[in-house]
């Protein structure tokens, strides 16, 4: 049997990188550490900015958040450091930052990304 070769990402010493958001106007910085194209699995390391909230929306993908540094703010509650945060595919969200401090998460997708903002929890 052969060992695999694995992939290794550095995330403190490489460069963020520019994750746009065009239908909130936004452009959040992350460190991307994984993009299957098999199965559409992706990872990466983002921030949110003090005060940033990713408006009502909605993923056709399930997505995990781990806080590494910070508070994650979501819909239903505020989640602190060591916090692992499970959003089912389909449903209506919002997430982002407290107001006083930035919030460093590892973000994992369970296949293909992608958001469709609303304009409610409702839709």
């Amino acid at each position: 049997m052969e060992p695999v070769d694995v992939t290794v990402v550095d995330t403190l010493n490489e460069p963020w990188q520019d994750f746009p958001v065009p239908a909130i106007n936004a452009n959040l910085e992350h460190v991307p550490l994984l993009d299957d194209p098999e199965t559409g699995t992706m990872a990466v390391k983002m921030v949110y900015r003090a005060g940033f909230v990713n408006t009502w929306h909605t993923h056709p993908c399930g997505h995990g958040m781990y806080v590494l540094e910070g508070t994650l703010r979501t819909h239903q509650g505020d989640y602190g450091v060591g916090s692992f945060v499970w959003f089912p595919e389909g449903g209506t969200m919002e997430h982002g930052a407290t107001d006083d401090a930035d919030c460093t998460f590892l973000f994992i997708t369970n296949k293909a990304f992608d958001i469709h903002h609303v304009g409610s929890a409702h839709g």
